[in-house]
């Protein structure tokens, strides 16, 4: 099998095995990749505040209306999350960065043709935006998919391209400016952000499966001894066994080796088990002469493992399940690949960028992980599903199964009845209002205090390598097993909004670069942990759902916080209350949160009480 191309087979093929990440080889490939592409991303949306003082003065318009540019272009990055999901899925992070990067850059490109802010509107906020969500999500994913011991080192690598964009860009954007104008700027931006191409192109898809190993004869004996056990067992729980479990070496023999038992049940549930075998003297020897079959120790003495070409027999919990060898083992080929799609996105922990030791599922079987996180598709059992299916979304769009899946998983609001995952939603929602405030707003305060264009932007610089060295840090600490990552969160954005809420009092340079620091600095663990605190509060089974959600909300709160900020600028002439909003919105986003294990509690005990209630009732 060739890499990024998905196996083809259908959901009873099991002639494949699970490959774990290889945490490394081209995954660190992968990596750069990624960091490069945070660098040009993130580097040019948290540095547009820069335009946005340039276009103020070019268009003779005021704060607000200008703003609106950014604010729609990080609106729809943040909430096309959910449609990038469902791209992703189908076809695969590569393709969707490099459609993306094109977008973006056509985005941008067009930009510089523009007579008036309304059309910005259109070509850096709708156009860019959508480029730049196209490429925001899989700059993630394809990096998670490549690690899992190595996971958080990984990631912390790729993401840390952010700040450090914003570290380069803000100094390239201003010299530019001055040398070339806006247009002449924009310009170079695009031909940059075409870069995201060639690293997009690194974005290989990863071989997730591959053949089984050819069996040794000493494991055959050894799986013809469990299977024989496995009958004994059988027969002592049902007396008369089935025709199938009567068949003769003959019969065997004239199917190609393959016997197939099947013990009937008076439940629905059938349990399978499909074993390969030769010789059937093999297990008369394996019992008299073992040495003569010098079977290993290491395959003698595990407990768990039946060899075979089919992988693991079913344990009870599989069979109770009605799931079937293949069902199990097999069930991240067959759910990657069973429309044709990439499957990416039904992974559970695809959007988890934490240390994987943090996750009780990881911990408890780190081997056996990679084949239990793949999400199963509804139809994915049935061995019928067309891979051209069209299904329609809210009954209008018609859309690919695996695109349907994906978005279905992210947009399933049924979620928004737990009351935890509510309290965090509405943080996140504040925290946004207030999140891009100072990176849109900042030099221009600066500008207003007399302080020169390019130390004003320079300020900008300050804020990403504060968030780069925050990002290591706290990211670092959070792993630690004496800490509680709830409450680093909430202290960081407590200290965050109360820091930005007290920058009006900032009235010279050395004041407002105290103030970016620590801004930069504590917000890095609104980026960096978020979907740790979400399993930590969740689990890994809703983090796909939580975050598509969440991504949704940001969108909205990300594209209404500078336009209010800018409106009070223009009507009371000072961005003081702007900051101080946005300081509030953040620092109120970190306090409510310390009441997370109230409600826990509080839900825990009304769950108690309701299980008692159910038993109590009398039954009629």
């Amino acid at each position: 099998m060739t890499h990024g191309a998905p196996a083809k087979k259908t959901p009873t093929n099991d002639d494949e095995e699970v490959v774990p990440p290889p945490d490394g080889g081209w995954g660190w490939a992968v990596v750069f990749g990624s960091f490069m592409i945070h660098i040009i991303a993130d580097g040019f949306t948290y540095t547009l505040g820069i335009f946005i003082v340039e276009l103020m003065w070019y268009f003779d318009e005021g704060s607000e209306r200008t703003s609106w540019i950014a604010s729609i272009m990080v609106g729809v990055t943040l909430g096309s999350g959910p449609i990038v999901s469902s791209l992703v899925n189908k076809y695969g992070c590569r393709t969707i960065t490099i459609v993306g990067a094109l977008i973006a850059a056509l985005g941008l490109g067009i930009s510089t043709l523009a007579n008036g802010v309304t059309t910005l509107y259109v070509t850096i906020g709708l156009l860019a935006g959508f480029g730049f969500g196209l490429i925001y999500l899989p700059a993630i994913v394809s990096v998670t998919c490549y690690f899992e011991k190595k996971r958080s080192f990984a990631t912390g690598i790729a993401v840390c391209g952010s700040g450090i964009g914003t570290f380069i860009f803000a100094p390239l954007t201003e010299a530019l400016i001055k040398t070339y104008g806006w247009r002449g700027a924009l310009l170079i931006i695009t031909a940059i952000t075409l870069n995201c191409i060639i690293f997009g192109a690194l974005f290989r898809p990863l071989e997730t499966t591959r053949p089984r190993r050819k069996r040794t004869t000493s494991e055959m004996a050894v799986e013809m001894i469990e299977k024989e056990k496995l009958m004994a067992i059988n027969e002592e729980s049902d007396n008369s066994p089935t025709d199938s479990a009567r068949r003769s070496v003959d019969d065997i023999a004239a199917n190609g080796g393959t016997r197939q038992i099947v013990q009937d049940k008076p439940t629905s549930n059938t349990l399978t088990v499909s074993t390969a075998v030769g010789d059937a003297s093999l297990a008369r020897m394996a019992r008299s002469q073992p040495h003569l079959l010098q079977v290993p120790g290491d395959v003698a003495g595990e407990d768990n493992r039946k060899f075979g070409s089919y992988g693991n027999l079913p344990n009870n919990r599989d069979a109770e399940m009605g799931m079937t060898v293949s069902s199990r083992k097999g069930s991240t080929a067959e759910t990657r690949s069973h429309h044709g799609g990439s499957g990416v996105m039904y992974r559970k922990d695809a959007l988890y960028s934490g240390s994987m030791l943090n996750i009780p599922e990881y911990r408890a079987d780190p081997k056996g992980f990679s084949g239990s996180v793949m999400r199963i598709p509804d139809d994915a059992g049935s061995g019928t599903t067309n891979e051209n299916e069209k299904v329609k979304v809210c009954g209008l769009i018609p859309c690919s199964k695996e695109s349907y899946d994906a978005y279905k998983e992210m947009m399933d609001f049924g979620l928004l009845k737990d009351p935890v995952f509510i309290l965090f939603t509405i943080s996140n929602f504040c925290t946004s209002i207030g999140f891009n405030v100072p990176y849109v707003y900042i030099k221009d305060k600066a500008l207003e205090l007399g302080i020169p264009s390019a130390d004003a932007s320079f300020l900008l610089s300050v804020v990403g390598i504060a968030n780069t060295i925050g990002r290591v840090i706290l990211g670092y600490i959070s792993d630690k097993p004496w800490l509680n990552r709830l409450w680093l969160y909430n202290g960081a954005l407590t200290v965050c909004g109360l820091a930005t809420a007290f920058s009006a009092f900032c009235d010279d340079y050395v004041s407002l670069i105290v103030y970016c620091a620590s801004f930069g600095f504590t917000i890095g663990a609104y980026v960096g942990l978020t979907s740790v605190i979400l399993v930590d509060l969740l689990g890994l089974e809703k983090l796909t759902n939580a975050f598509g959600l969440l991504l949704l909300f940001q969108g909205i709160a990300s594209l209404v916080g500078p336009p209010i900020a800018g409106r009070l600028k223009d009507n009371l002439g000072s961005y003081d209350a702007g900051f101080y909003l946005a300081g509030s919105m953040i620092a109120i986003s970190g306090l409510m949160l310390f009441f997370i294990p109230c409600l826990q509690r509080w839900t825990k005990s009304k769950t108690k009480v309701s299980d008692v209630s159910t038993k109590m009732a009398p039954i009629h």
